[in-house]
């Protein structure tokens, strides 16, 4: 398993694209959009995170039970 740092940056590139669009958005009025956008945004940096915790466990699976 490799030390990814990359992931670390996508996930804060994410994170300040997302609340541009939001602050974009609000002021514009469009407070359901912003909320929309910042609610995806939210379940592809879920979704990131649950495949990196995959690839953590297995790793770990791999190393105790000797596989």
């Amino acid at each position: 398993m490799n030390i990814d740092v990359s992931a670390i940056f996508q996930i804060a590139g994410i994170g300040i694209i997302i609340a541009m669009i939001h602050s974009v958005l609000k002021q514009m009025g469009k407070e359901d959009m912003a909320h929309w956008v910042t609610v995806i945004g939210f379940v592809v940096v879920l979704f990131m995170v649950v495949r990196l915790l995959n690839e953590l466990f297995q790793e770990i699976k791999t190393i105790f039970l000797f596989q």
